[in-house]
Formats: C-alpha cells, structure tokens, sequence
C-alpha cells in the first residue's frame, strides 16, 4: 500500500511539472499543449492563435488552480484506495471470525501485513477446538460411567432384595446360616451406598465451588488415623500402610477435605499396589511448604497416562469395572481441594514405585 502511495504522489509530481512547462516564454513546450491546440482547430474550428490563446487563458493563467484540483483528485484517489484495503481487512477479519464463532475446520488466512493477527487468532482456534474435545471425551467418559454404575447398582440391590427375602420368608432358618446372610446383605449395602456416593460426585463435581474451613490440624496424627481407618481394605491383599514422619508438624487446612485427599490418593494405592507389599506414608516440611507423600510398590504408570490421572472421569485401569473401580473421580476432586490449599500434587512411577506428594503451605 505504501509504494502504490509513492507511485501516486510521483505520478500527481509529473503531471504537475507537465501543466508548469507546458507554456514557456509564450512558446507550447508539451505534448498536451500541442493536443490541445490540435483540439481546437480540427474540433473548434479555431485558428492557431485563437487556440493557442484560449489554452493560455484556460491552462496557463490558471496553473495553480489546476494544480490543486489535480491534488485534490489524487488525494480523493488515494484516500479511496486506501478505505477499500482498510474496508477489506476488516472484511477479512470478521469473516476469520465468524470461522472461529462456526467451529470451522479450515486455516484462519489473513493478508501479510495482518500476519501477527492471524497467528493470534489461529492460536484461539486451536485453543478452543483443544477445549472443545476435551470437554467432549470428558462428558462422554462421565455417560460411560453413569451407564456402569446405573448397571452395577442392580448387582447389589438384587443381592439385597433377594437375600432379605430369604431371611423374611425362612423364620427358622438356622443362626449360622442367618449370620452369613445378614454379613452379606451388609455388604452389598455398602457396596450400594458406595455406587450411590459415586453418583453424587459425579452430578455435583463441577456445580459446587469448594470452600475451605480452616484450622490447625496435627498432620502426624490425621496420617495415622487414615492409615488406620483402611486396615479392612489392606489385610485382605496382606499390605501394610507405615507412617513415617520425624518431627512433629501442623499445618493449617481444612481437615475434613484433606482427609478425603489422603483417603483417595490411598485408596487409589492399595487398588494398584503388589499383595503384600508395605504402602509408605511420609511428610516434612520446608520453607513454609508441607510434602506428603505416599509411596506404593505395583506396575509402573506409564508417562502419557501419569500426565492425565488428575482428569476428572479418567480411569487408570479400563480393564476395572466399577466393582473394583471407582468413577474416576477420587484424583481429580482430590487436586481440587489441595488447588484450594494453594498447594500442588503431583505423581511419578519408575522402576515399579509410584509416588504421589501433596504440597500445602504450613501456613496457608
């Protein structure tokens, strides 16, 4: 656009020059003055002096205002082409817009001088398509698991129905065999408040904000109180869970939801942990900063899956059905509640340990 502007302006320069000179001491020096005149007398019927005349009377005595009607005329061009690029790339622009607004698959393009426009905006589209698969694979992998636990929830329920019928139709049945019943339909129970509970995290995971209420907990004894609290789910498979901490700490959180944190990162570890093998739960603190970590011994995660066990919905185990599994959610609510904090949490897994560590500020 610039150099059709230079070519302009030199062009309206010559034409000026041409108007100037055209006339010299009374002598016609240009072409233009000779046409003219030529004009006159084949078109006019003028002879040559009356032609020659009327050009010094229409052009000669009047070169300055000729002068500033052709600039005038150039200006009027220039400013024209100059609103129609304008005008194009707005053009332009609202229609890489409305691409972006219509979720379109093409390439956003963009003239050269609007380069580091397009580039933005290309980078908004991709950011959105990103966004919008992975809200996509997300509310799919939440159907999944609403089906599953919606089947499963039926296993459980038929059990409880079918064994309390036996039990309030055979009102002799023998103490032991009535025993048995009763200790399975408990646990089934608890199996179906389990599938239930899984159903409330899912509808509530992204209705609620959380909201903290703080005070001081002594971490020692709430680590050991949770390690405690899963003996049931670790004797079976003949693990341990060892809390392992040298000093005394206290750290102010909100207890209740750091709990559920250390409960979800633990069952998770007793879930993919070896039978018989030891779960290490540890801590210390640093700059203000508080790390637990909890360290397990089972297959290693492989890299492209420890990057989205933190996604809400994302199962590390397909293969586990909700009868050994939970909805995906235990992780991914879990980094909420320690974002709250103002913490981080993070996992690796080399040579068959895996270690997830939850970083709070002592003081937050």
């Amino acid at each position: 656009m610039v150099v059709q502007i230079i070519i302009i302006l030199l062009l309206a320069i010559i034409i000026g020059l041409f108007i100037n000179f055209a006339f010299i001491d009374g002598v016609l020096q240009a072409p233009f003055a000779d046409a003219f005149v030529d004009f006159c007398e084949k078109v006019l019927q003028l002879d040559y002096f009356a032609a020659q005349n009327a050009y010094n009377v229409l052009f000669q005595q009047n070169k300055p205002l000729w002068l500033a009607i052709g600039f005038i005329v150039l200006l009027l061009i220039i400013f024209y082409i100059a609103l129609s690029r304008f005008t194009r790339y707005f053009h332009q622009i609202s229609t890489s817009i409305t691409m972006l607004a219509d979720e379109s698959d093409k390439e956003i393009q963009l003239p050269e001088e609007l380069d580091f426009l397009e580039k933005k905006l290309n980078d908004v589209k991709n950011k959105l398509e990103k966004r919008a698969r992975d809200a996509q694979e997300a509310e799919q992998r939440k159907n999944d698991l609403v089906v599953y636990l919606a089947h499963d929830i039926k296993t459980p329920l038929t059990s409880i129905i079918g064994y309390l019928s036996l039990l309030d139709e055979a009102r002799d049945m023998p103490i032991e065999q009535k025993e048995k019943y009763v200790a399975i339909t408990l646990e089934k129970s608890n199996r179906l408040e389990q599938l239930i509970n899984e159903f409330f995290d899912i509808t509530r995971f992204n209705l609620q904000s959380i909201v903290l209420e703080k005070d001081l907990i002594p971490l020692n004894y709430m680590l050991m109180q949770v390690a405690d609290e899963f003996y049931p789910l670790l004797a079976p498979k003949g693990q341990k869970a060892v809390v392992k901490i040298d000093e005394e700490i206290n750290i102010y959180a909100d207890g209740h939801k750091l709990a559920r944190v250390f409960n979800n990162i633990l069952k998770n570890a007793i879930a993919y942990s070896d039978s018989n093998s030891t779960i290490e739960i540890s801590a210390k603190s640093e700059n203000n900063q508080t790390y637990i970590s909890f360290t397990n011994t089972g297959k290693t995660i492989p890299p492209e899956k420890l990057t989205m066990i933190f996604e809400k919905f994302y199962r590390l185990d397909n293969a586990r059905s909700t009868q050994t599994g939970g909805a995906g959610l235990g992780l991914a609510i879990s980094n909420e509640i320690v974002q709250a904090h103002g913490g981080t949490i993070t996992a690796t897994s080399n040579n068959g340990k895996t270690v997830f560590t939850v970083m709070i500020p002592t003081n937050s």
